[in-house]
């Protein structure tokens, strides 16, 4: 009997340790989600708001990452195991109104999976 709270004891512990995925004020995470590439305008909208929120992207989980933004544009495996994901703010060279001058939030992971630099080039 015993042993069988113990067991649900610890579940319950490991469960509660997990972390809330931080809020990204003024960012509507779901037309973000849905602007694949940022063809359809809603990102750049949000660049002022991700200008001032990206400090909190830092120290997240790959996984994390994906929960709050969506699957990247674009990623790339670099030396020492780091890689990159790419969220492009304004239209993609992949969309009908590229924009020349495409901006996009770039985010480093080091080899631990863990966000560790967040820009905007």
């Amino acid at each position: 009997m015993s042993q069988k709270l113990y067991s649900i004891l610890l579940i319950l512990i490991l469960f509660s340790c997990g972390k809330d995925l931080p809020k990204l004020e003024g960012m509507d995470l779901d037309k973000w989600k849905n602007d694949k590439n940022a063809c359809l305008g809603d990102r750049k909208e949000m660049e002022a708001a991700l200008q001032t929120e990206k400090t909190k992207l830092k120290g997240l989980s790959e996984m994390d990452i994906i929960k709050l933004l969506g699957k990247p544009d674009g990623n790339e495996l670099s030396e020492r195991n780091q890689k990159f994901y790419m969220y492009y703010i304004n239209a993609s060279p992949a969309c009908s109104l590229a924009d020349s001058s495409a901006r996009k939030l770039i985010l480093r992971f080091n080899a631990m999976g863990y966000a560790q630099l967040t820009s905007i080039e």
